[in-house]
């Protein structure tokens, strides 16, 4: 649906070529463009989920917050639906903004306005970045919040000490009553991914270009681990990532012998059952979607820059609208 540039996504024929449906479980969309947006639903992406980050540098002040919160739950969520994708999110106070402690305070109290929101289905990305004593202290209020409202935690394991940080975030969550089934832990790698599945956790994987996990490295995972709670996600955002990361690794999958049960589990199956948890995520939601109409607006904004709207007649096929 829509115009895209194969220049820029060199891999989408291969993509297309066996076609099915994924979820991108950790995705940075206010990050990226709506070229993006209409290459991942080409792709077959038919659902995201975006975590509240950092924005590459610190934000001063509580309403930042509040307005990025906002935009997530709001703008992006209408954006993306404009392009034919489900938007989902988590909400949290990062683990590298919860070294300013006086602005961490002020957002711990305003995190309970937002996570009952529609389409918010956990609490996140929360954890430790460099294991510091305030990160430690925001985790654990943001894990007592999620045992509280009965909510899904999304983890953030940090890039440096990963082993030793990976534990750690298991242990607190376990001290603090969390069950492994409600706890999605991402940012493994070949050092962690078997203690998080021998506990009973959600294993993520970010796929990065040229950093954190390969998808060549990621078929080795799977071809080692199996496909029961494994989750392969692009956590792309504003650095060198790739917003086509999951089905570009579905198709290496194919490609080197894994099997398609094993694939549709990892790249789409896993994370629907571990974030239908939350009630607010659910198939039906883009298998029978309301027709995409770009001529609706979201207070006063549109995604056109004045071409023409795609309308759809159904959920299947679109006109334009001179």
């Amino acid at each position: 649906m829509g115009a895209f540039s194969e220049r820029s996504y060199p891999m989408i024929n291969d993509v297309l070529t066996n076609f099915m449906n994924y979820i991108d479980p950790h995705i940075h969309m206010s990050s990226r463009t709506t070229d993006d947006y209409q290459a991942m639903k080409q792709a077959g992406i038919v659902a995201v989920i975006e975590p509240a980050f950092w924005l590459g540098q610190p934000r001063t002040n509580v309403g930042s917050f509040q307005d990025y919160f906002n935009t997530l739950v709001g703008w992006e969520r209408f954006r993306a639906a404009q392009f034919g994708i489900r938007h989902y999110c988590t909400i949290g106070l990062n683990s590298k903004e919860a070294n300013n402690e006086p602005l961490a305070e002020e957002v711990m109290e305003l995190l309970p306005l937002y996570l009952s929101k529609e389409g918010v289905v956990a609490i996140g990305e929360i954890g430790y970045d460099d294991m510091t004593p305030a990160e430690d202290k925001y985790f654990r209020l943001q894990l007592e919040l999620a045992k509280e409202l009965d909510m899904l935690v999304l983890i953030h394991t940090p890039h440096r000490n990963k082993k030793a940080g990976t534990l750690q975030s298991m242990d607190v969550c376990l001290e603090h009553g969390l069950k492994p089934s409600q706890v999605i832990v991402d940012h493994n790698n070949e050092e962690t991914v078997r203690q998080v599945l021998d506990r009973g956790f959600w294993a993520g994987f970010t796929l990065y270009p040229h950093t954190k996990m390969s998808d060549a490295r990621m078929v080795e995972i799977v071809r080692q681990y199996g496909c029961d709670r494994i989750i392969v996600d692009s956590s792309a955002d504003w650095g060198i990532s790739d917003p086509l990361a999951v089905p570009k690794t579905a198709q290496l999958m194919r490609e080197n012998g894994i099997r398609e049960g094993q694939i549709k589990a990892v790249c789409y199956e896993n994370a629907l059952v571990a974030y239908s948890q939350s009630g607010q995520m659910n198939e039906h939601d883009w298998l029978n979607p309301q027709p995409v109409d770009q001529r609706q607006l979201f207070g006063s904004s549109s995604v056109l820059r004045g071409q023409k709207p795609v309308v759809e007649e159904s959920s299947q096929n679109y006109i334009l609208i001179d």
